[in-house]
């Protein structure tokens, strides 16, 4: 696994301000601390081989509704971070938005509508120290994988596309058509909009979010 180093020049542009456009939940209030978020539930049979767990940039293949049974713990704190208004990536947000409002999930969502706001949106996001960061648009791919091995303290999930080397903070979940991996680097499937749907997109965040409450991060999340 290849480290990267964030330049200096990107860093410093890093504290320019992003766009927070919303947060819902019961409690938008993250200025006093809270629990260590746990897993409610267990994970059924065919998530993963609880006798191998997956090697650090490995795929699962986990067996549907095996995740079902997963859901966060109470003050859940999550920021959804999006770049893009293409179909695709408004079906993300929508499945993210759907689950957090399903699970009491305290949302706060920041969305980038240039590139120069890409990793300034990250680091927006990085510091309101949520338990997750649920990234959302192919756009912010390749900035991830500048930011966040600069940040292993900090869980990242990233739905309908994946980081070609990710560390062990970022995990990703997608499916056959939904695999973009960065610009100028190959798909591990044909990338098809029409994939997209709702019901798989809610499959993804639901499948992530249960991989990373049980600490099976670094890794990607393959829908069947």
């Amino acid at each position: 696994m290849r480290s990267r180093l964030l330049p200096a020049g990107i860093l410093a542009a890093a504290v320019a301000t992003a766009v927070l456009v919303s947060g819902c939940s019961s409690s938008d209030d993250w200025s006093q601390p809270h629990a260590k978020p746990t897993a409610v539930g267990t994970l059924g049979p065919g998530f993963s081989d609880p006798a191998a767990p997956p090697a650090p940039e490995a795929t699962i293949t986990p067996r549907p509704r095996s995740w079902d049974g997963v859901r966060p713990s109470e003050g859940y704190r999550v920021v959804l971070l999006t770049a893009g208004e293409d179909p695709q990536t408004r079906t993300l947000v929508s499945a993210v938005t759907e689950w957090a409002e399903e699970e009491d999930v305290s949302l706060k969502t920041i969305a980038a509508a240039k590139p120069d706001q890409f990793i300034p949106s990250i680091s927006r996001a990085i510091n309101l120290t949520p338990d997750l960061i649920i990234s959302a648009g192919n756009d912010l791919v390749d900035p991830l994988a500048m930011v966040t091995p600069n940040h292993l303290d900090q869980r990242f999930l990233v739905v309908g596309a994946e980081l070609a080397e990710p560390t062990e903070n970022v995990t990703a979940a997608d499916w056959t058509g939904a695999s973009f991996r960065g610009e100028g680097l190959g798909m591990s499937s044909t990338y098809d909009p029409a994939t997209f749907t709702t019901e798989r997109a809610g499959r993804a965040v639901r499948a992530g979010v249960a991989a990373v409450l049980n600490g099976l991060t670094g890794i990607v999340v393959w829908l069947d």
